[in-house]
């Protein structure tokens, strides 16, 4: 009786076990029935997608960057071949290895690397540093089986021919930043570089380019078998300057000064009947290939820490006092609201008396009687704090906004800065202070509040050249396409014509006239044989000295005054403007015109002087 309860107990236990392990098998079948399930059918598309990325992968092919030449053809901005090193995360075994196996031979910022694969897209190349060089190269080819995910590119690289060369107007190229990929602009991927200033910046859209791919097929390691498929990238449109390359070389030269005493400042030249920028020069400049090629933390810090600013563009953002140039503003008002004539005399004991303070003339001994001619050539201070003091602050704010100043220029660069022609309301607003008659009479002369930027005094100086044409500098003639069709084109745009008494720009002109060429001219040093110069000196203080010195070179250097000299020639057929600043460099009559002078017999010995012509502008809506 005993026995056969056992058995039956043991049965039944038999059954339950074989019903739980039934159930299980049942439930681990419905479990990957399930999973299959879901990663055929739920997942499946996507599934195949990334199979399809680990062995075929569309590859970005960089587009061309438009070249840019200057007006007569010659190439000053083009593309060159360059080997960039890339990394395909999924293709990586160990990427912190990796990257410190690189970085044995290579110099990159792997934290950048990190966190630019952080926020990558699946299967795409990751920059890690571009244009490495050729032993470089060889080192990662010889390890290309140890470094899986590594590979190279030859691409173009922006090549600036002249290095720091006009750096200012080119601008450079730098990655593009988050803001303008999450505005989603079409064209554009992380790690893709974008103009950031100047020319390269403004004309991004003209240059880019289209991008072009290819479908290939690639082993376990991210390593290329074979092209599958491929669509060639379409180059960007060219750019033609204004710029004269051969007058921008001149240009640059002489602005660079010597080892022993390098020139701080800017120079512009400018077309007088046109507008056309024939040369621009910033100096101390910078070389925009160290963008192109992705500029180092070290290098950045040296440029954007760098005292001299050169980065800065002063030729449209140094804002600086005009000095004695500006005395073309108070000479072209006085006579315009007749408060003198040119015969009028003004006697000039070395100093201008007002209240119980005396305002000096440069010349302390005096000038004795001068004229309005007399005291452009001599550039006699106390003539023109006499005949500003009449004149009185807003009128002359009122025709310096008529030569051209206290605005930007509209030239084709970002960043341009307006000046200042102070007014009496402009004090009020801007400092909540009433206009004193002392400061009247510090502003007649260029100092004071006033500020121009050198195309400025080079538009105003053309202006007085041309009779009267207020006219828009460019420096974009036109857009052509691969093939060297005409795309875009820009023509002179007169901003205003000055309507005036005819005999008033005259007046200056044959003043301008004897600055340089008559015997007691304070800018006899611009001066040339065979081509006759006309222009304005201009000495701009930057402190008040509190003490006498006896050499300039005792001056402690920040407190020097700055050298301006604004002229143009031929003075019968103008042709061209030159404006120049020589920082902290003295009186512009040492300093500033005989580097206008070493321009002027450039540009005739490029362009000579032919039998004059009567020049017929054709004025249209450039459309850039």
């Amino acid at each position: 009786m005993s026995v056969h309860l056992y058995t039956r107990d043991y049965s039944d236990g038999v059954r339950r076990k074989i019903k739980f392990f039934a159930f299980l098998v049942i439930l681990s079948f419905l479990g990957l029935w399930l999973r299959v399930w879901y990663l055929q059918v739920l997942k499946g598309t996507d599934f195949m997608g990334l199979s399809e990325s680990n062995r075929v992968r569309l590859v970005s092919l960089p587009s061309y960057r438009g070249e840019i030449t200057d007006r007569n053809g010659m190439t000053m901005v083009s593309i060159r071949p360059s080997f960039n090193l890339y990394i395909t995360p999924e293709d990586v075994r160990d990427l912190g290895e990796t990257l410190n196996t690189l970085k044995e031979k290579i110099d990159f910022d792997i934290p950048k690397v990190k966190q630019d694969i952080r926020q990558s897209q699946p299967f795409s190349d990751v920059l890690i540093k571009a244009d490495i060089q050729r032993e470089q190269v060889a080192f990662v080819e010889e390890n290309n089986r140890l470094l899986g995910g590594i590979h190279l590119k030859v691409e173009p690289l922006r090549n600036y021919i002249y290095k720091d060369m006009a750096a200012h107007v080119f601008g450079y190229l730098g990655e593009i930043n988050k803001d303008k990929l999450m505005k989603g602009e079409p064209g554009y991927r992380m790690g893709d570089l974008v103009g950031k200033e100047g020319i390269e910046f403004l004309f991004e859209e003209e240059m880019k380019g289209k991008k072009g791919y290819k479908e290939v097929e690639v082993d376990v390691s991210g390593r290329e078998l074979a092209v599958l498929r491929k669509n060639p990238p379409q180059s960007g449109n060219h750019l033609v300057l204004t710029l004269d390359l051969r007058i921008q070389k001149v240009v640059e030269e002489l602005m660079t000064g010597t080892e022993e005493e390098p020139i701080n400042g800017s120079a512009v030249v400018m077309k007088v009947r046109t507008g056309e920028i024939l040369a621009m020069a910033s100096k101390p400049a910078f070389d925009p290939n160290m963008f192109s090629s992705g500029i180092s933390v070290h290098d950045w810090r040296k440029l954007i820490f760098n005292k001299q600013h050169p980065l800065q563009n002063k030729a449209i953002d140094g804002q600086f006092p005009p000095g004695s140039v500006y005395k073309i503003v108070t000479a072209y008002a006085a006579l315009e609201e007749k408060i003198i004539t040119p015969e009028d005399t003004v006697f000039c004991p070395g100093y201008f008396k007002l209240g119980r303070r005396s305002y000096r003339c440069w010349n302390r001994g005096g000038h004795g009687d001068v004229n309005l001619h007399d005291a452009l050539v001599q550039s006699c201070d106390v003539y023109f704090y006499t005949v500003g003091h009449r004149l009185g602050i807003d009128t002359l704010g009122r025709y310096a906004k008529m030569l051209g100043l206290g605005v930007p220029t509209q030239v084709n660069l970002i960043g341009e800065k307006p000046g200042l022609v102070p007014t009496r309301d402009w004090k009020l607003k801007a400092r909540g202070e009433e206009w004193l008659i002392g400061e009247t009479i510090s502003a007649s002369i260029g100092q004071g509040f006033n500020l121009v930027t050198p195309i400025q005094q080079a538009r105003m100086v053309a202006t007085v050249a041309n009779g009267g044409m207020v006219l828009k500098p460019y420096l974009v003639r036109q857009v052509r396409d691969k093939d060297g069709r005409i795309i875009k084109e820009v023509f002179p745009h007169i901003e205003q014509k000055l309507e005036g008494q005819p005999d008033t720009l005259t007046q200056i002109q044959q003043g301008l006239f004897g600055v340089v060429n008559e015997k007691r001219g304070t800018g006899w040093r611009a001066r040339l044989k065979d081509i006759k110069v006309a222009g304005k000196t201009g000495t701009a203080q930057v402190v008040r000295l509190k003490a006498d010195f006896n050499k300039d070179d005792e001056i402690p250097y920040l407190h020097r005054d700055h050298a301006w000299f604004a002229g143009y020639a031929p003075f019968e057929n103008p042709e061209i403007a030159v404006a120049v600043i020589v920082e902290h460099g003295g009186h512009g009559g040492s300093a500033a015109a005989p580097i206008v002078r070493k321009i002027i017999e450039a540009y005739n010995k490029f362009y000579p002087q032919v039998p004059h012509t009567e020049e017929v502008l054709e004025l249209k809506e450039s459309g850039i």
